[in-house]
Formats: C-alpha cells, sequence, structure tokens
C-alpha cells in the first residue's frame, strides 16, 4: 500500500492542469483541458457546489456508512449536509438516480453497471465513487427444505435432482449483487439458476414476509434480513456470501456522471464524510451504537439485536452452528473496503456477460475506467491520511476454486461450465 500523500503534494491530475494553464492562453483553456482533468484539478481547491446532498438508501445493515455520515455530523466537516432518502426499491433507487431526484446512493455495485451498459433499463453515464462494504450477505433456505434434509448447497443439489419441480429463489435486481452471489452459488453446486429452478425479484425488506407465505423456498440479500428470517422461525442460512468471495465487494457510493462533472468539490466532499464514517463504524465498540441507530424506523426498522448480532460478525445458521466470523462486515479495514478496484466492477460484468445479460463482450477494463472514479476517491483519501492501493487490480479465489484477476475477462466470462 502506498503511504499517505502529503496533502501539500499536487496531484498527478492538478499537475497535468498546472502544465497545461501555463501552454495555453486565458481565452483558450477551456477547450484545450479535458473536463475530468478540470473537475479532478478543482477538487483541490473550492468549497462544494452543492451543499445539501440527497443520498438514497435501502433498509439494509450495509446502509450505516451513509446513515451515520449524516447523524453524527461529518458531512458538515466538509461543508455538506447529508439528506438519506428511503427508497422502497432498487429499481426505484436506477430510475431516481438517473433522473436526478437523488445526487448519489447507496446502491448495487452491478446495478450501476447495468445502468452504464443500458441493461433492463434506461442507459446511462455513471459512476462509483467507493466501496462501502464487503461481506455480510447471505444465502436464506426455508424450513420446507430443511424439513426435506437441505443443509447446504451439496443436499440442496441432490433434492433438485430427485424431486424435480418449479423451486423459486429471490433475488433483489437483475444486474445486481444478490443475484450475482445466488446464481455463482447455485451454479457452484451444479444447480443451472436460468434452467434448474426460477428466480423473482423481491425489494430486501419483503423478502421475510414473502418467505413466510410461501412464496420462495429461498433467498439472497443483505443483513439484517436473512438473521431475522432466522429470528422468526421461517427459514436458516446455508452460506453467506463471505463463503462465496472473501472480502467481496457489495455496495457502493454511486451516483451519475453528470453529478461529478458538475459537482467535484461536493463529491470529493461526500466521499471524504462517508471515509470518516466508514472508519468509525470498523471501530467494533462502535457497532452497537450503529445497530441502535440505523434500527429506527426511519432507516432500516429492525430490531437493534437483529441488526448487531451479524453486524459484529455474532452467526447462528440456525442448524445447530454458532460461530464468530472473521469475515463479517466491513466498512473500512483501513481503506481497503473503499478503494474502487477496477477488477471488482469487471467481475460483475462478466457474470452478467456469464448469465446472458450482456449478449457480447464489453470492452471491460474500458467500462470500468470510465464508471470507477479512481482519481476522486484517491483525493479524498489522501486528503484524510488514508493508504491508496499501488494496483487498480486484486486477484480473489471464488468458492468453485476459480481465480478472478481481472487480466483475461472475456475468457473469464466464458470459462464456467454452467452458463446462459
Amino acid at each position: 500500500m502506498d503511504q499517505p500523500a502529503n496533502n501539500s503534494t499536487p496531484s498527478a491530475s492538478r499537475r497535468d492542469f498546472m502544465k497545461t494553464l501555463s501552454l495555453a492562453g486565458a481565452g483558450s483553456i477551456l477547450s484545450v483541458v479535458p473536463p475530468q482533468v478540470r473537475a479532478a484539478a478543482n477538487s483541490q481547491t473550492g468549497k462544494p457546489e452543492k451543499t445539501e446532498v440527497r443520498i438514497g438508501f435501502i433498509p439494509l445493515t450495509d446502509c450505516a456508512s451513509v446513515v451515520m455520515a449524516a447523524v453524527l455530523g461529518f458531512d458538515k466537516k466538509y461543508g455538506i449536509k447529508i439528506i438519506p432518502s428511503k427508497e422502497a426499491s432498487w429499481a426505484g433507487v436506477r430510475d431516481k438516480l438517473v433522473n436526478g431526484e437523488l445526487d448519489a446512493a447507496h446502491v448495487l455495485y452491478g446495478l450501476i453497471y447495468g445502468v452504464q451498459l443500458g441493461i433492463g433499463g434506461p442507459r446511462k453515464d455513471m459512476n462509483v465513487l467507493m466501496t462501502l462494504n464487503n461481506n455480510g450477505q447471505a444465502i436464506t433456505l426455508s424450513n420446507q427444505l430443511k424439513d426435506k434434509g437441505v443443509k447446504d448447497g451439496a443436499s440442496l443439489a441432490r433434492l433438485v435432482k430427485a424431486e424435480p419441480r418449479e423451486y423459486t429463489f429471490a433475488q433483489t435486481f437483475p444486474t445486481g449483487t444478490h443475484a450475482m452471489w445466488l446464481y455463482y452459488w447455485l451454479a457452484s453446486q451444479g444447480i443451472d439458476p436460468l434452467k434448474d429452478v426460477k428466480t423473482i425479484v423481491v425489494p430486501p425488506p419483503q423478502m421475510v414476509a414473502n418467505m413466510r407465505v410461501g412464496n420462495m423456498d429461498g433467498f439472497c440479500v443483505g443483513e439484517p434480513w436473512n438473521n431475522r428470517a432466522l429470528a422468526d422461525g421461517i427459514g436458516y442460512t446455508a452460506a453467506t456470501t463471505q463463503d462465496i468471495w472473501t472480502d467481496h465487494p457489495e455496495k457502493v457510493l454511486g451516483t451519475t456522471a453528470d453529478f461529478v462533472t458538475q459537482y467535484p468539490n461536493t463529491a470529493r466532499a461526500l466521499v471524504m464524510a462517508v471515509l470518516d464514517a466508514s472508519r468509525w463504524i470498523d471501530t467494533m465498540a462502535n457497532r452497537q451504537r450503529v445497530a441502535e441507530t440505523i434500527a429506527d424506523k426511519s432507516y432500516v426498522n429492525c430490531p437493534v439485536d437483529i441488526i448487531d448480532q451479524r453486524l459484529e460478525g455474532k452467526y447462528d445458521n440456525g442448524l445447530g452452528r454458532k460461530w464468530q466470523d472473521p469475515n463479517y462486515m466491513k466498512f473500512f479495514n483501513d481503506g481497503k473496503v473503499n478503494f474502487p478496484y477496477l477488477s471488482d466492477g469487471m467481475w460483475f460484468l462478466t457474470q452478467h456477460r456469464r448469465w446472458g445479460l450482456l449478449k457480447t463482450d464489453p470492452d471491460y477494463l474500458a467500462v470500468a475506467k470510465a464508471v470507477n472514479r479512481i482519481d476522486v476517491y484517491s483525493d479524498a483519501a489522501r486528503a484524510l491520511g488514508i493508504a491508496v492501493p499501488k494496483e487498480a487490480l486484486r486477484s480473489t479465489k471464488l468458492i468453485d476454486g476459480t481465480v478472478w484477476d481481472g487480466k483475461h475477462p472475456a475468457a473469464y466470462a466464458a470459462s464456467f461450465k454452467i452458463r446462459a
């Protein structure tokens, strides 16, 4: 990891801007400086252009950094006021981002990339400012499956093969993270998510109620709704998403490219405020207060203890196993959580391609470079003394043994035996 940069040292983009300024006359400067360079340079100086920032969120534990940035006043330090806006569905978040009702959002990584490429909805240039959290989602199965002897993916695969019927599994948005975790997990067990089972879309807060009335055999969602199903006695945890990919990217702070272009100082201030909140949340002693805050009906609307248990890494799968998970939901981890790795965004594209959401291979790296604003994030992080990784790609091994490093995305997407 790089050492934190000295704040008195201009960034590369700032130096480029100043070099161009010295070579051009005042009348021609705007025509020769690329907009992204101007935006990055402007972000080094000046107050936020927009002081009230409306941030959408879905009632999930991982909205915590956006909420706490507002509740604890981290936003005020940087001259902005975050107005958290509780939304009903990811489709609603998408539409409000696209039409400008929301300035930014706590949002599914894959949703931002889907909008960027026009998959299943309007196309608009989008930006990821930072990753909000790693880990902390799960796959919950119904008690009816438990009664059939299903305890994990392998026993589920045996049942699906032995007793064919329309098994129904829910995820939260077609291009989103939960859909990709669910599909990946099922396929890793030999179950084709497009042929062997049926999948439906259900908003996160409605998952438990839908399982209670028998609308699905399982679902993939963020906390606290998996733990809520367990507490209500209607389901159990078959797998966590950190079992699928340890320290996987999850929600991001997403916005439109237009917003960053128009309000570069505001975008930087927003990242700084949420980074402060993320660092505060990752002090374990603060997590009880986090749970108490977001439990309120204006945020997640769920009992404190149901939120707090898994927020602190205390897991019970409902089948007799209890453990302290070292790969619990992380919001900061010395900044490792928050850096918008290009390979993270590209991975979701490979899965969109794998499952037929993309009909052809895009220019994976070019899309990721356009969407993930490493420049904005790095300026904010370094101003706070937070180290920034030297490389924009990272390597990981997933549950099925495949290694993802971002280097050959088209080949990776085509390498899976089970795919569309």
